[in-house]
């Protein structure tokens, strides 16, 4: 099926095809003729399945039979690198239109100066983080009573409590009859319910993975002690002459400790999360596509709007909170047609660990077995009741221990060693 024949001009055809996107998929097909119609639209499918230029190209065609220099569009996304990367798809996209529209883009992390300079004189479309977008709009920089759509890319993060108090005060600055786009690989019950109060008649779309489309994911989950896993890793990397790694942690604190000890062991590592300037986090992606870093050890700040050609191996060095983390994890890899490797590190010590692992597992439909590394194998032993569930299964909780003693709060405990 070609682009045309969802109905759009033959300038975004021909700019989709520069892209790479020869004929429409799943997620396009069912959500470009619905934009184009001025309809509400909850798409949902996996990452690297093209929903940026699901919602980008329909929204260019719209804007460009109309009178310029309103802000008509409005994107929000959830992080810096997705700002920048919607930004540059919009740009690329529009490369081919007689009158293309100026596109903004403003994040956090810079000076704000630059980005007022570039909405002097108004801008069609802006593509924001909330929090920016807010300070703009304080500083009278732009106005979004002219928005006629909405879009939120990776729209269960911006639904979710970290984002709400600012989406509230974007949502009440924009006019109340709109054109709403919500975009994301995963909508959790919770988020669906907050998102259909945004809605008006919305067009629902699941675009399921066929044969052709499915990300081609080997994944893995190996059992270690919490302490060999750094020792493990390089392991890994050397034995399996990995040539680029996107390693998650759990904290800021982590990234930067494991990249140093990495970097202890003659590895090429740096740490990515979102204490950082965005200078510097441009700076480790730059590196890290240009081959001049081989592992970016990352906080959550990476597991969306991160697009890495060519990335063949992520690994969870601690596990992702939720089964949604996991699946925006591992999406790094697998992209576009090229296959990828997802590795998790088990930590046999840490109580409760397993048990969680196993209700990942359980939400994305799939159980891995278990494996030990020679040489890595764990001394400590997952009890049967870690391993189905039971979170206690390991160490005793403090109700239990109050309770044998009858003395007293229980002894204060340390964290073990990452």
């Amino acid at each position: 099926m070609p682009f045309a024949s969802l109905g759009l001009a033959p300038a975004l055809a021909r700019a989709a095809a520069d892209l790479g996107y020869l004929d429409p998929t799943p997620i396009q097909a069912a959500a470009i003729p619905a934009v184009l119609a001025g309809r509400d639209v909850l798409g949902s499918a996996q990452t690297g399945s093209g929903k940026t230029a699901a919602y980008a190209l329909p929204l260019l065609q719209r804007l460009n039979t109309e009178a310029p220099r309103k802000t008509r569009a409005l994107i929000l996304v959830p992080t810096r690198e997705l700002a920048a990367q919607v930004g540059d798809v919009l740009h690329r996209l529009a490369t081919h239109l007689d009158a293309p529209p100026k596109i903004a883009v403003a994040f956090g992390g810079v000076s704000i100066n630059p980005q007022m300079m570039g909405l002097r004189g108004g801008a069609d479309v802006v593509v924001a983080t909330p929090g920016r977008l807010l300070a703009l709009i304080d500083h009278n920089a732009l106005r979004l009573g002219d928005v006629a759509t909405l879009v939120l890319d990776e729209a269960d993060r911006l639904l979710d409590d970290g984002f709400a108090d600012e989406l509230k005060r974007i949502l009440a600055l924009c006019p109340k009859r709109r054109q709403n786009l919500l975009f994301s690989a995963t909508f959790p019950p919770a988020v669906q319910a907050l998102a259909t109060g945004l809605l008006h008649d919305p067009l629902r779309v699941a675009a399921q993975a066929d044969a052709d489309t499915q990300p081609a994911i080997e994944q893995h989950a190996i059992v270690v002690e919490s302490a060999r896993r750094t020792q493990l890793l390089r392991h890994l990397i050397v034995q399996g002459g990995w040539s680029r790694v996107l390693v998650f942690v759990a904290t800021q604190y982590a990234s930067t400790h494991v990249a140093s000890k990495l970097r202890g062991l003659d590895i090429a590592a740096r740490a990515f999360n979102g204490d950082m300037s965005q200078g510097a986090r441009t700076q480790v992606l730059a590196d890290f596509k240009s081959d001049r870093l081989q592992v970016v050890v990352a906080t959550d700040v990476a597991a969306r709007g991160i697009d890495i050609a060519q990335l063949p191996v992520v690994v969870n060095y601690d596990l992702p909170r939720s089964a949604v983390d996991h699946l925006h994890r591992i999406g790094r890899t697998g992209r576009a047609g090229a296959a990828g490797l997802a590795v998790s590190f088990i930590a046999a010590d840490v109580a409760g660990t397993e048990a969680h692992f196993r209700l990942i597992e359980k939400r994305q439909g799939a159980r891995l077995p278990r494996e030990h590394i020679p040489g890595f194998e764990p001394l400590t032993l997952v009890t049967p009741a870690a391993a189905t569930g039971g979170i206690k299964g390991l160490r005793k909780s403090k109700k239990d221990k109050l309770r044998e003693q009858n003395t007293g709060p229980p002894p204060q405990t340390t964290k073990g060693p990452l």
